[in-house]
């Protein structure tokens, strides 16, 4: 199936959840945060949480400051 991964288009399982595309895309680092269709979904769902077809994911790298 296809969905949006950071403005491209992106083919995955019909049955991914999203901890497994996570597995795949290997972010860069620890510190990343995940929208789905412009909501955040909490570290916590992403075993739960089934991707759907055409889903819009942006995830976006922690940058911490002061």
């Amino acid at each position: 199936m296809q969905i949006q991964l950071n403005g491209s288009s992106y083919e995955v399982a019909s049955n991914i959840k999203l901890d497994r595309l996570i597995e795949q895309i290997k972010p860069p680092s620890q510190r990343y945060a995940i929208e789905i269709n412009a909501e955040l979904v909490p570290r916590s769902l992403y075993a739960e949480y089934q991707l759907q077809p055409n889903d819009q994911i942006e995830i976006v790298q922690a940058i911490g400051g002061g």
